[in-house]
């Protein structure tokens, strides 16, 4: 039986890219980046329990550029995927279909992002202190 060509859904080739887009697709990668967080959180945990020279290896690693790196993908993510969480959910009580407001809601998740997550850094950094 000879096989039909059929044709293909439209993918980016058709579609103009958007916020839309990215938000959906950033808050896939946000949930995979805090799963994959949640198994370094449970390490360190595990090296905080055991104390002694397992906590101070955990810290090291944790201190250093690369996890410093992670730390702060993590928090990013963490605060991303909160944010554009609590979006969804006014979507679900049906708040902000509008197209104006779905744009407007998703800039406001980018921007409120990037600035609780310097809060959180500036904070943890010892940049509250006078």
């Amino acid at each position: 039986m000879p096989t039909r060509e059929r044709p293909l859904s439209p993918h980016l080739q058709v579609y103009r890219w958007q916020i839309t887009m990215t938000m959906s697709i950033l808050h896939r990668v946000t949930g995979v980046v805090l799963a994959v967080g949640a198994f370094g959180l449970a390490w360190w945990l595990l090296a905080l329990a055991r104390g002694g020279d397992a906590f101070a290896q955990a810290a090291h690693v944790v201190a250093s550029p690369l996890g410093l790196l992670f730390l702060f993908g993590f928090s990013l993510s963490l605060v991303y995927h909160l944010l554009n969480g609590i979006r969804h959910l006014l979507w679900d009580a049906g708040w902000g279909f509008d197209i104006p407001d779905v744009y407007r809601s998703g800039w406001m998740v980018a921007v409120l992002t990037v600035v609780f997550t310097a809060a959180i850094w500036f904070v943890a950094l010892g940049g509250h202190r006078a």
